[in-house]
């Protein structure tokens, strides 16, 4: 059964039920919400913006690590209507101008550093007109559309709002205001925008609506048997689905509570889950292998542990075991999904075998439809035999920012979500992820598609041609390969590319390995073959190309 829910009104019905249960914990700053107090909050920070004449429907970008202030944004700017635009957390002055430039965003707000990344620095390069303008005037010839500029911090930077001013510009409205303004929003308005390289050409604004996000909450957090007794860790950022959707908004949808961890360190996850006797933990495989292999975990107590989910990118069959076995969490589920699909199409149940949860991706959830078709024919192909993965339902986006083009590629004419991943579904409604039609990497978690590195590479003056592909990697899935070919005359080393790339593409997008090459493998008409590429690439850099690891 779906539900038709705004993010503010479910907030408002979690309150009226558990409003003296823990809402949000976070161990590193000592803060402790119950459901009253955590929409006390939410409330008064939607009157904040309000003030700032924030309409709805208006983009609000946030760059930031899992701070209170990410969470508190989240449902104060549902409740408001105003649209949460999430920026990666490793981004960097090339990939903030362009997401915020496409995104129309008016408003930026924004932590000081993320190691050793300066976000005030990097966001005065691309508008130095703040360091000369009032908070809220902002006039950028680069960014038109950005208006107000809210840091969150103590300390006051030029040209921008802090957060104290957002909770004190509160009292200029009227209560009734707010109410008036929740009470507008219609459970189909898009709500939330998450940048994603997905399957074509450049990042892409994922547009989702109330209806997206708060169901397929709801869907993941049955999967795992949430309920208000549970309290989930959740160490992976909130600026992807599944931080804030199948995190925070999963949590919010059963009562449960929020227990999330500022930036990843293996060790403090551990001490969060034994300190706040958390039941659930989420993460990326790499996550569950750093905590599995750290120093402390044979001293730790990790005995309320009971589910969790581990995604993103697949899951090797060994860490999975040990999960279950070393770290007890008898009911982890595997789930499966991108942006595109708000983001969960497919997950393992806790009564489902521990093959099943290691050999597969479970099976659709309720109220979702799914098919394998010939990528060439578009035709519905049996069980056990490869093709593309199609979805359709509640959970497909409302399409792609200012890209109706981008969009018509991926949902066709009978509303079916084309994932450009392979799969194959078995006679039980199982479902194994088995490639990929288009050639995206996916690194930790991060999905990277090769276009855009390319395209930044190319604007290298010794660069003449580059192809990126993906190799696998043991700790991260897989690692970006750059294949270059120098311009005539010119003498290019390995440190000058990485060089180039430092502080303006994020780090997981650098090429871990960069090869010179004279010319790539073509097809008869010309087309470069990327995956004879891949496969001279790993065989110099001596890769295996067989008998990788098993994954689900």
């Amino acid at each position: 059964m779906l539900r038709t829910i705004t993010i503010g009104d479910l907030l408002d019905e979690t309150t009226e039920k558990y409003g003296q249960k823990e809402a949000l914990v976070y161990q590193e700053r000592g803060l402790r919400y119950t459901y009253q107090e955590f929409q006390e909050i939410c409330n008064q920070v939607a009157k904040g913006f309000m003030s700032l004449g924030i309409q709805k429907g208006e983009n609000m970008a946030i760059w930031a690590t899992n701070v209170p202030e990410w969470v508190i944004t989240q449902f104060a700017s549902a409740k408001m209507g105003g649209v949460l635009v999430t920026v990666n957390t490793s981004y960097r002055t090339h990939e903030l101008e362009y997401l915020l430039r496409q995104s129309e965003s008016t408003t930026l707000l924004l932590i000081g550093s993320f190691r050793d990344a300066n976000y005030v620095d990097m966001v005065r390069e691309i508008c130095p007109e703040l360091d000369h303008c009032e908070p809220g005037k902002l006039e950028s010839a680069r960014l038109p559309h950005l208006k107000n500029v809210i840091y969150l911090g103590e300390d006051r930077q030029p040209g921008m709002f802090t957060w104290k001013d957002l909770l004190e510009r509160a009292t200029l409205l009227d209560e009734q205001e707010r109410i008036k303004r929740q009470r507008s929003l219609d459970p189909d308005d898009v709500i939330n925008m998450q940048y994603t390289s997905g399957t074509t050409g450049f990042p892409k604004g994922v547009m989702l609506s109330h209806s997206n996000i708060v169901n397929n909450a709801i869907k993941v957090a049955e999967c795992q048997r949430l309920g208000a007794e549970d309290r989930v860790c959740i160490p992976v950022p909130f600026f992807h689905c599944f931080g804030c959707v199948m995190g925070t908004l999963a949590c919010v949808a059963t009562g449960a509570t929020m227990v999330p961890v500022i930036a990843f360190e293996p060790g403090l996850v551990l001490s969060v889950v034994e300190n706040e006797h958390c039941t659930a933990l989420y993460g990326v495989p790499t996550m569950f292998i750093a905590e599995l292999n750290h120093p402390s975990f044979e001293q730790r107590n990790l005995s309320s542990l009971r589910t969790g989910i581990m995604a993103g990118s697949p899951c090797p069959i060994e860490v999975m075991k040990n999960v279950v076995e070393k770290m007890g969490i008898r009911d982890i589920t595997i789930a499966y999904g991108q942006t595109e699909s708000s983001p969960v199409i497919t997950q393992t149940r806790p009564e489902d075998s521990i093959e099943r949860r290691v050999a597969t991706v479970g099976r659709v959830h309720d109220g979702v439809e799914a098919k394998v078709v010939d990528p060439v024919t578009g035709e519905t192909l049996p069980a056990n035999v490869q093709g593309e993965l199609c979805t359709r339902g509640y959970l497909v986006m409302k399409g792609y920012y200012n890209m109706p083009e981008q969009t018509k590629m991926v949902i066709d004419a009978e509303g079916w979500l084309h994932t450009g991943d392979l799969a194959t579904i078995d006679e039980e409604g199982y479902y194994r992820i088995t490639g990929r039609l288009k050639d995206m990497i996916i690194r930790g978690g991060e999905n990277i598609y090769p276009r855009e590195v390319e395209e930044f590479l190319y604007a290298h003056p010794k660069i003449l041609d580059v192809q990126v592909v993906g190799v696998p990697d043991s700790k991260y899935g897989e690692q970006v390969l750059a294949c270059i070919r120098v311009k005539p005359g010119e003498d290019l080393k390995v440190e000058e590319v990485k060089e180039f790339c430092d502080g303006r593409i994020a780090r997981f997008k650098v090429p871990h390995y960069i090869q010179f090459v004279e010319e790539y493998p073509m097809t008869a008409s010309g087309k470069i073959q990327k995956f004879k590429l891949r496969e001279q690439a790993m065989q110099a850099i001596g890769l295996e190309t067989k008998g990788q690891n098993d994954t689900a």
